[in-house]
């Protein structure tokens, strides 16, 4: 704990010492990353994953609190002395908002949603889902991943009696979920331990099994605490139309309103049932999609079907595949990670410094009782591989943090991420990939039904002008989804309000933004160059790359705009 107050204390004495003397938007941007690996926290969402530095402690108690606001201030400032002037030119304007989104992401995070004071499974998050992001890389455990491992654990009382102390405006619906989420922990966490137990050295595996109980009591504790207090909690969640427009205009950077994203989705919605009513009449005496019969023959369709998307991909001139990118693989889930599978997404995309290692999607045995998606890998893995493995995210991340520019490296934002994984299954669809199995076609038509509603769902929550409840019921209702996924959908958008948008209006913005490449280049335009940029560039804000190529900022947020709008 002192090694990270100590973390803290150099942080701000140089973010002092530099705004004392002229600045500059690298500078700016290698200090907040620095910053950003300590401060930011753990949630379920794959893509904002990032490495941690070392000697790296969890810590949510008010003290750290306290100081990363009063540090947010100071990137703040110094971001907005840092202006660039109307001439100059659109690439680093582009950085230049493109820093400012990050930072405002933070002000989102700390200082709006408050997920810190409002919400129980934050902490969560900060303590189970901080082990479990360990555990995702698959075997071997290094001997300083162990360590982090034993450190993490080590943390999680303390981190837990925190949390208590900050939840001064816990929300009921939070609560049930976070007593939902805990159960039966202590019998899940022992299960872990077991089976990790062996892949230690004998020194770890003893200091491993010496923690355990006191790790589960903790959290057995703090399950109790939150139960304890869910009917004196309060009932709403929403976080308001004022907020949310802080959300759009500072961290997505899109012009929408709320009630634009709402038309766009009804919009979308139809369009979507339309061409699933269209397929299923070419359904009529077709049999039932099969599913895999064993994890083995599962892991195997995935690994032949990750290489003809890689050729088409090639042969259709869709987008070109890099020698030195590795592949993305299934394999099923290992035991240690079994019994905690449920605090986040079971995927490994590696990172920047491992871009030397194949992408990993942990997969259950294949059966008819699986959950919406993990059900469409049995039949067919091709549609997941699309959107999280080739050429979506995994592809996508990989490229991305090979750019030259370490400001695009750095950066993330769910809505170019998420956008782009979307617009890869309409876009492999249109293209033909799926020709060759009509019930797959049908489950691409679901997964965008399901997208156009989480906006409907997202903004609705937002605005309070639905419950949790109203939401899961409204999915499990119209999707159709199971109740498991329909009620996780609901939670996770409600605890981290414009997530959900990012899949089907990122996938607008980028529709639009080939189209407007179309008309600027006639038969000039290239697809292949196009999507070319779009990936290469996929962790940047849709509207800021379409700047940077068209030379357009109509779809950017005016600065004067983002301005006025922060608190």
């Amino acid at each position: 704990m002192r090694r990270t107050h100590f973390l803290y204390g150099v942080l701000l004495t140089v973010l002092c010492c530099i705004t004392a003397h002229a600045d500059s938007l690298n500078e700016l941007g290698t200090d907040f990353w620095q910053w950003r690996g300590v401060e930011q926290p753990f949630s379920t969402d794959d893509i904002p994953r990032i490495e941690r530095p070392q000697g790296y402690t969890v810590d949510w108690s008010a003290k750290a609190i306290a100081q990363r606001l009063q540090e947010l201030s100071l990137f703040e400032r110094r971001w907005q002395s840092l202006v660039p002037a109307p001439n100059t030119a659109i690439p680093l304007q582009v950085d230049y908002r493109l820093l400012g989104s990050a930072i405002a992401r933070v002000r989102w995070e700390l200082a709006i949603t408050e997920s810190w004071r409002r919400n129980p499974s934050f902490y969560v998050d900060q303590t189970v889902g901080s082990v479990f992001a360990l555990l995702l890389q698959p075997a071997p455990f290094t001997e300083a991943r162990q360590q982090a491992i034993i450190t993490r654990l080590r943390t999680i009382p303390k981190t837990l009696v925190d949390g208590r102390a900050n939840l001064t405006d816990v929300r009921r619906p939070f609560a049930t979920l976070t007593v939902d989420a805990l159960e039966n922990i202590d019998q899940r966490l022992s299960q872990t331990v077991a089976a990790l137990a062996p892949h230690f050295t004998a020194h770890n595996r003893r200091a491993l099994q010496a923690l355990a109980p006191n790790v589960s009591k903790a959290l057995v504790s703090y399950r109790t605490w939150v139960a304890d207090i869910i009917h004196s909690a309060r009932p709403d969640t929403a976080i308001g139309r004022d907020n949310y427009l802080f959300f759009l205009r500072n961290v997505a950077l899109i012009t929408y309103t709320p009630e634009q994203l709402l038309e766009m989705s009804d919009q979308e919605w139809a369009r979507a049932v339309a061409f699933e009513s269209y397929q299923k009449e070419r359904l009529i005496g077709t049999p039932a999609a099969a599913i895999f019969a064993n994890a083995d023959a599962q892991i195997a369709g995935e690994r032949l079907e990750e290489q003809k998307i890689r050729d088409y991909l090639m042969t259709q001139h869709i987008l070109s595949i890099p020698q030195s990118l590795h592949h993305y693989r299934n394999l099923l889930i290992p035991d240690y990670l079994q019994p905690l599978a449920d605090f986040g997404e079971t995927d490994d995309l590696t990172s920047a410094t491992r871009l030397d290692e194949d992408g990993v999607s942990y997969i259950q045995a294949p059966t008819v009782d699986l959950g919406f998606f993990r059900l469409s890998t049995a039949q067919d893995p091709r549609p997941i591989i699309v959107h999280e493995g080739v050429p979506g995210h995994y592809f996508q991340l990989c490229l991305s943090w090979s750019h030259p520019d370490a400001l695009r490296r750095h950066y993330y934002d769910s809505g170019a991420n998420e956008g782009i994984g979307f617009y890869a299954e309409e876009m492999m669809l249109q293209a033909g990939l799926f020709d060759d199995n009509p019930r797959t076609r049908e489950t691409i038509y679901s997964f965008m039904r399901l997208r156009a509603l989480r906006v409907a769902v997202d903004v609705r929550l937002a605005l309070g002008l639905y419950t949790m409840q109203q939401a899961a019921d409204y999915l499990e209702r119209t999707v159709p989804v199971d109740r498991k996924t329909a009620l996780g959908e609901a939670a996770f958008f409600a605890s981290g309000p414009g997530q959900a948008i990012s899949y089907q209006i990122g996938k607008i913005q980028i529709t639009k933004f080939l189209s407007d490449t179309k008309r600027a280049k006639g038969e000039r335009m290239s697809l292949l160059d196009f999507n070319n940029y779009l990936w290469s560039n996929g962790n940047v804000p849709i509207s800021l790359q379409r700047w940077e190529l068209l030379g357009d900022p109509s779809d950017v947020p005016p600065l004067a705009e983002i301005k006025s709008a922060a608190p």
